[in-house]
């Protein structure tokens, strides 16, 4: 009996997470075109990395963990991965898709190395170029949190939202998992 409660459990946690596996990159990427002002990243940005499904769940102990693709100007690249573990109040689980624009060359060699506090670098420079830019912070915002300095990737995200409110809709599951 113990050991039927143990498989329902987990199938129960395991659930939230089935309709999403089914997605794929192609998919996935249809639906950021679609979505609006997405469309405009695609075409300005250097390259993107594409997370198709990112589960999270947890019961105290959380993780969050997703496979994705590398794209430079729309050519798949490489292959890349997010993984996270939090720790605090928490149960259930969920799954998402997420897309990481990298603007420029410096960017994506920055994330390509995994270097995320030189990406910050690269990111705080063009912050100085092109001060209005909100997707430039959107991306710090990312390194950051990246990084696991969640209380930066926050503030980032919300210069981001208050240089361009579209950002928060476009970004809506980041923003989820920042807590905003």
């Amino acid at each position: 009996m113990i050991r039927l409660r143990t498989i329902l459990f987990s199938l129960l946690l395991a659930s939230p997470f089935a309709s999403a596996l089914a997605d794929d990159y192609a998919d996935t990427l249809k639906l950021f075109r679609g979505a609006d002002g997405d469309a405009t990243f695609f075409r300005s940005s250097y390259g993107y990395a594409v997370f198709p499904t990112i589960g999270k769940g947890g019961m105290v102990l959380g993780a969050a963990h997703g496979s994705g693709r590398v794209y430079v100007k729309g050519k798949h690249v490489g292959e890349t991965s997010m993984t996270q573990v939090t720790v605090g109040p928490q149960l259930g689980g969920q799954a998402y898709s997420q897309i990481i624009f990298l603007q420029n060359k410096r960017a994506f060699d920055e994330f390509a190395s995994g270097d995320f506090e030189r990406a910050l670098d690269a990111y705080r420079t063009a912050e100085e170029v092109d001060p209005g830019d909100g997707g430039i912070r959107v991306n710090a915002a990312l390194a950051y949190y990246r990084l696991g300095k969640l209380p930066e990737a926050r503030s980032k995200f919300k210069e981001a939202t208050q240089l361009n409110a579209s950002l928060a809709a476009q970004y809506g599951a980041f923003a989820k998992l920042l807590g905003n």
